[in-house]
């Protein structure tokens, strides 16, 4: 006897024997290696079995040398059911489209939600949505992947924090932090405004308190600059100091910049491979072989299958060959030090505070080595150098 997973995937019979030799019957069928199987006697010349679809020809000479009469009383397994769903057609045709149907739903875009967001912010996020391609009746897997839509959504919406993104089933949820801006700041506490680091004073502006400094003086780090107490000897206040003081700051920058400079570019030639892979099994369903480029990147991304809420163990891949060339471009040496000059002052800028303003700029020094240009720029920002110093009871 086969195992019952077998015996349905080849298919059985469950069979009637009536004669007086059935006995003879099961033992020639048990010589001959027939597949028999749940004996049972169910008269004095009758009994009931089952036997395996492959071995009813089998049994045919026996039934004719043993003088028994053998009724067919059910049919079972794969075969008898494709059988009997070929003969059903029409049936089993609309059971399989309503699948397909079921199928291709479960793979669509149905509704997109957006909670935690004010009225403004969920249109923007809408439009950015819209944008991406993510739109009702979009299939899943045409579109990006979940996480590379948060990073794209959270970097256009500047007024959200955070925006979280999930596919569940047919929606996509978005959920939106938006920014807490702070609320009114209480009042200030007395205090004296100081020298944050060493500086020549450019300018001053006192709006309350008493200036301690004046314009091209130069101050240390921690110098007084606009003092807290207000009035005379003797009939002192004590106040929040206020006010703007500029000052001169000087700053040295090295950069250094190739007079070659080496580097890869996309050039928009493109070659598309897709495919299905099923558990380990990846079967290619357009796009064959590799790209003619010579030099290329790839990018992949995958896309799990659903049948209503279920995830399949079916993935529907993409594989972008995208065609790159290695440009060199050759600086000449006015070239070389324009650029490394304005990196520098991009650099600078980026550490300033962006009302700080740079007055002026001097190449210090400047060598070639090593096919390098490297300069010593030195600069003169003027910025707000002011910052609070609390006054303390008894000062």
């Amino acid at each position: 006897m086969k195992n019952s997973w077998t015996n349905t995937i080849s298919g059985f019979a469950r069979i009637k024997i009536v004669g007086k030799y059935t006995e003879l019957f099961l033992n020639r069928c048990i010589r001959e290696k027939v597949s028999i199987w749940h004996i049972r006697r169910v008269g004095e010349e009758t009994m009931v079995c089952y036997v395996a679809l492959e071995d009813v020809k089998r049994i045919r000479p026996i039934v004719k040398a043993t003088k028994v009469k053998v009724y067919f009383i059910e049919r079972k397994g794969a075969p008898f059911l494709l059988r009997r769903m070929i003969s059903r057609g029409g049936f089993v045709g609309g059971v399989l489209s309503f699948i397909a149907i079921l199928f291709v739903l479960s793979n669509m875009v149905w509704n997109i939600s957006i909670d935690g967001a004010s009225p403004k912010v969920e249109h923007q996020l809408t439009q950015a949505v819209n944008e991406l391609g993510i739109k009702k009746g979009r299939f899943h897997f045409l579109l990006p992947s979940v996480e590379e839509i948060q990073m794209k959504v959270t970097s256009e919406i500047e007024e959200a924090t955070w925006i979280g993104v999930t596919l569940n089933g047919t929606t996509y949820h978005f959920n939106v932090v938006e920014q807490t801006f702070p609320e009114k700041q209480a009042p200030v506490s007395p205090r004296h405004l100081v020298a944050k680091k060493k500086a020549i004073v450019y300018d001053i502006f006192v709006e309350q308190g008493q200036g301690k400094v004046t314009p091209n003086s130069f101050v240390e780090k921690g110098q007084m600059l606009i003092s807290g107490f207000i009035g005379k000897e003797g009939k002192m206040e004590i106040a929040p100091a206020k006010g703007k003081i500029l000052g001169e700051i000087w700053y040295k920058s090295n950069v250094s910049i190739p007079l070659v400079s080496e580097f890869a570019t996309l050039t928009g030639e493109s070659k598309k491979h897709y495919s299905i892979s099923v558990l380990n099994v990846t079967l290619p369903i357009w796009g064959f072989g590799k790209p003619e480029f010579t030099e290329y990147e790839i990018n992949e991304y995958s896309h799990n299958l659903r049948f209503l809420k279920w995830i399949l163990p079916i993935k529907y891949n993409r594989k972008y060959f995208l065609e790159k060339e290695t440009l060199i471009i050759e600086y000449s040496e006015e070239e070389a030090i324009s650029i490394a000059t304005l990196m520098a002052r991009e650099e600078l800028l980026k550490k300033l505070d962006k009302d700080a303003i740079i007055k002026g700029e001097k190449i210090l020094h400047e060598t070639i080595e090593n096919g390098k240009v490297k300069l010593m720029i030195h600069y003169q920002v003027i910025e707000d150098i002011a910052t609070s110093q609390p006054i303390i009871q008894g000062d």
